[in-house]
């Protein structure tokens, strides 16, 4: 009998703390994605010409991230979100916060128009990361009212080298995530990394790659699809992990 109490006990000292857990509630503060395809892990050495390729497909409008941002905002708010143990606040909550709307951040990649930043309808690109104190703690303070914690998350894109003899070969696209998760002060609390490549590819001759829209947009959606098949399976284990609000 005294067992089944002791037993009986501890259910009710868990079932209290995963309450107290799921009781916090986190603004997500910052949802984008970057058209700017990285080239770094390609080690390759004619970088004006490649230089002039990215900037030229940055800005062509047939190259148009959009609904691959609208496919990981689905899959975040619609599966993702039920992995964290907290809830997220409204959407509507954050991005028609007049506060929010008047926010300025500083620090890198706030001008959108030339960096190719393509923010979620309704929010704003706020930096976040080595130099991103003066935003994480403004926007924490901004919804420490309202949420015990602030979330930024972003999706974005690289170039990989696949199987090839030199200066010609295959090139994969990498997706990249981050999640990251600052407390009511502005404190970091962890940062979630994870990336996958994708199945599609394209080729890369005399040592530059192929950055035709029509190549570099299913590569990119190929690299996502990875990717969330990659965080189906892993986000719950890693927020178990991670530490808690």
């Amino acid at each position: 009998m005294k067992n089944f109490k002791k037993l009986v006990l501890i259910f009710i000292v868990l079932a209290s703390f995963q309450f107290q857990a799921q009781d916090k509630k986190v603004a997500v503060v910052s949802f984008s994605t970057n058209k700017v395809i990285g080239v770094s892990d390609l080690e390759l050495n004619d970088l004006k010409i490649l230089a002039d390729k990215i900037f030229d497909l940055q800005n062509d409008p047939n190259f148009n991230l959009s609904p691959v941002l609208e496919k990981y905002h689905t899959a975040f708010f619609d599966k993702y979100s039920k992995n964290f143990p907290f809830q997220l606040l409204a959407e509507e909550n954050v991005i028609n916060n007049q506060a929010y709307i008047d926010f300025q951040p500083k620090f890198p990649d706030t001008d959108t128009s030339v960096n190719g930043i393509i923010n979620y309808d309704g929010y704003k690109y706020i930096y976040e990361g080595i130099i991103g104190k003066y935003n994480e703690e403004g926007m924490a303070k901004l919804f420490s009212n309202e949420a015990d914690g602030v979330l930024f998350t972003n999706i974005y894109f690289g170039l990989v080298k696949g199987f090839g003899i030199g200066s010609n070969a295959t090139v994969k696209m990498r997706a990249f995530v981050r999640i990251a998760l600052y407390d009511k002060t502005g404190k970091k609390v962890w940062v979630i990394n994870e990336a996958e490549n994708s199945k599609k590819t394209t080729v890369m001759v005399k040592g530059i790659p192929v950055l035709d829209p029509k190549k570099i947009t299913p590569m990119c959606e190929s690299a996502l699809d990875e990717l969330m098949k990659d965080l189906d399976k892993r986000l719950k284990k890693i927020t178990k992990k991670s530490k808690s609000l």
